[in-house]
């Protein structure tokens, strides 16, 4: 599996927040599907210093790039032009909910992360 931490940055002019108010409801339809595949990890809305929503964030978690590319292309904000700049940054997670410290470590060096049941 491949971790990518998403940063993603609304445009600014006057009518931003009333566009993504627009599409708010799709997007965290979107995100709540995302989360019960088990690709989105965690995820929110980055505020302003007045509270604002002006931007998003998220980990998620998909099995190759490719797999990544088709989702960020069909999130609702990305889609729908909310978002002004995004920056995606490889990722690995180190601690996760319900969990001792969130990974366990294979033989091969690599991690898996731990979740429950397991």
């Amino acid at each position: 599996m491949m971790e990518f931490l998403v940063v993603a940055h609304d445009h600014t002019d006057d009518e931003a927040l009333a566009r993504r108010m627009v599409v708010r409801e799709r997007h965290l339809t979107a995100a709540r599907r995302a989360v019960a595949s088990g690709n989105m990890l965690i995820g929110g809305a980055i505020l302003d210093e007045k509270g604002r929503m002006v931007g998003s964030m998220a980990v998620v978690s998909f099995s190759d790039q490719a797999a990544f590319d088709e989702w960020l292309k069909n999130v609702p904000y990305n889609k729908n032009g909310i978002w002004e700049e995004i920056e995606v940054y490889p990722f690995r997670v180190a601690v996760m909910p319900g969990s001792a410290n969130g990974v366990e470590e294979r033989a091969d060096g690599r991690h898996d992360r731990i979740t429950k049941g397991r």
